[in-house]
Parts: C-alpha cells; sequence; structure tokens
C-alpha cells in the first residue's frame, strides 16, 4: 500500500508539474490579450501607396518580433471607404488593424454617408509617419516663386488649372485651402490617379499641383517642375532649402499627409498598449528611419491619445475647408 502511495503520489505530482509547466508557457498570450492566429494588416487602398509601403515594413517587423503570422491584405475602393469599412467590422481582438492615411478623416466631411465614424468605429493605437507635401508648377507659367504665382493667379482668376489625383485627395483639399488661405481662384482638374497627372504636370498640361516631396523633386532636378514651397510647418528634411508656405506669409497651414495604426473600437486596452509600444520600438529603428526617409516618409510615434487628437483635430479643419470650398465627392 505505502508503494501504491508513493507511486500515486508520485505521478499526481508529474501532472501537477506538467500543468504547471503548461499554464507557464500560454501566460504571456493570455496576458498579451491574443491568440497566435494571423495579424491582418488591412490596407483599404492599392499595392504601391503610402499605407502599403509602410504596412508591409510594419508587417516584416512585427512578425520577426513576435514569431508570428502577419498578413498585409489591400482591399481598395471608394476612396478607402470599402477597406476601412471591413476593418471597422472586424472582431475587436487584436488580429484585424487598420493601416491608413488622413483620407480617413477627410471622407466623413466629403460623403453624405460612410459606413464608419473615424473617432467612435476605431481606437487609435499609432501616428506611423507624415508625408510633405510640396506646391510645384510647371515652367510654362513663368514664375519662380510663390509670391510671382499668387501675383499671377490675381492678375488671370481662373486661367491657372492645377491637378490633384482624385476629388477629395489631401492634394486636392491641400490646394483649395490654398486657394481660401490666399484668396485666389485656380481650376481644378481632377485625375483618376497620381500617375496620369503628374505625367501631365510634367509634360506642362496643367500648371501646378500639390506633389510628395519625394516625388516632386526628381522632377525638379530633371526641369520638369519648379518646387516653390512645401506645406508642412518645418521646412523638409530632404530639401531643406525650400521654404514652407508658413515662412512665405500663409499662416496657420499645415497640410502633411499623416498615417496610422488603428483597431476596432472596443478592443481591449491592454492589446493597443502592446501595438503602441512595439510599433514605437519598430519606428525607433535607424533602419526603419533611412527606409521611410528614401520614400519621403518621417517616422513619428508616440501615444493612442495623440492619434486621437490628431483625428478630433483633422476632421473639425477639414470639414470646414470641404463647406467653405463646397467641395462634394463626385
Amino acid at each position: 500500500m505505502a508503494t501504491d502511495s508513493a507511486s500515486c503520489t508520485h505521478s499526481r505530482r508529474t501532472v501537477l508539474g506538467i500543468l504547471a509547466a503548461a499554464f507557464a508557457a500560454i501566460t504571456p498570450s493570455l496576458a498579451q490579450g491574443q491568440s497566435q492566429q494571423t495579424i491582418r494588416l488591412n490596407v483599404p487602398f492599392s499595392p504601391g501607396t503610402g499605407p502599403d509601403l509602410l504596412a508591409r515594413i510594419l508587417s516584416e517587423e512585427l512578425r520577426q518580433r513576435w514569431n508570428q503570422p502577419v498578413i498585409v491584405e489591400n482591399k481598395a475602393g471608394a476612396s478607402g471607404n470599402i477597406g476601412t469599412d471591413a476593418a471597422a467590422r472586424a472582431a475587436p481582438d487584436g488580429n484585424t488593424l487598420l493601416v491608413t492615411v488622413n483620407t480617413f478623416v477627410m471622407n466623413a466631411s466629403l460623403y453624405r454617408s460612410i459606413p464608419y465614424d473615424p473617432e467612435r468605429s476605431f481606437a487609435p493605437i499609432v501616428e506611423i509617419a507624415t508625408g510633405v507635401l510640396a506646391l510645384v508648377v510647371h515652367p510654362s507659367i513663368n514664375v519662380n516663386n510663390f509670391p510671382e504665382l499668387i501675383a499671377v493667379a490675381r492678375s488671370k482668376p481662373g486661367e491657372i488649372n492645377y491637378a490633384s489625383p482624385g476629388r477629395g485627395t489631401p492634394q486636392h483639399l491641400a490646394m483649395e485651402l490654398l486657394k481660401l488661405t490666399a484668396k485666389i481662384n485656380l481650376t481644378h482638374i481632377p485625375y483618376p490617379g497620381s500617375a496620369g497627372a503628374v505625367k501631365d504636370l510634367a509634360g506642362g498640361h496643367v500648371s501646378a499641383m500639390f506633389l510628395p516631396i519625394h516625388t516632386a523633386l526628381p522632377l525638379a532636378e530633371a526641369g520638369q517642375i519648379r518646387i516653390l514651397a512645401v506645406g508642412s510647418q518645418a521646412r523638409a528634411p530632404q530639401a531643406m532649402h525650400v521654404p514652407t508656405l508658413a515662412e512665405l506669409g500663409v499662416t496657420d497651414f499645415d497640410v502633411d499627409l499623416w498615417y496610422g495604426v488603428l483597431v476596432p473600437v472596443d478592443t481591449p486596452k491592454a492589446i493597443v498598449d502592446r501595438y503602441n509600444a512595439v510599433f514605437n520600438e519598430i519606428l525607433a529603428q535607424p533602419g526603419v528611419r533611412a527606409v521611410l526617409d528614401k520614400q519621403g516618409l518621417i517616422a513619428q510615434g508616440g501615444s493612442p491619445e495623440r492619434l486621437a487628437e490628431l483625428i478630433a483635430r483633422d476632421r473639425m479643419r477639414w470639414a470646414k475647408v470641404v463647406k467653405d470650398a463646397q467641395i462634394t465627392s463626385e
């Protein structure tokens, strides 16, 4: 009997030891609030766009750090509304993230009805990066600086045209804000995407445009366009010789593209904080910052609250521009 009792005790200890080891192994995952399911970075735009580039950088870094499958899913259409709606409807379990650009906020004012709310449908995680927009002109309109552009525009109302990748895009709204602020009249020529707009700008078929700085610099070096200013609060690191519009007298003008990561509302705070911490680590890496710099992007980071404040502020600002300029999505 004693032998049997000792044997049973030993068996129980062995089983308990195995269970304890198993529990210790799964405890980190439980504490993190996530399973080892595939993480999906939802990009509501086509491959090759800014949000897509950033999502692919983050997905690879995340995969290496967490040893967990991470994929990028492009769900383009309706100026980002289709993919954004899909992300909003996903389970709030931390396995579906939205990687987007500030069109996400602008759409709330442009469309009479969208299937999500930028502030109520999502929990912000982090601002990933910003991209500088440059005000450029074709040499054929014979202006060498911003004051000259204003003078010509005021002397010939509506005769100077400008291109954008489409109605309601950040480039479109940036120029409409400039028109309102500088009290000038330019004619909008919308294109179905950036490629055709940039091609016609370089060819002189349209006269002006707001372009991402990394797109503008090679064209300026080739003499195809002239960069007059940048629309950010500070000079672009890639073009420190180019003044800001604020320096040239256009007050309260900041039209940076900004990119952010969000999750469906009701995602547990522990998951939001965990993602925020890892993305801040990723964005602090010199190698990552160098890759972004080559694409004309400046790594950001910060708290979820910072992104939430940016979304709320931009929503009000662009709503006013859309109303004052009488812009519609159609």
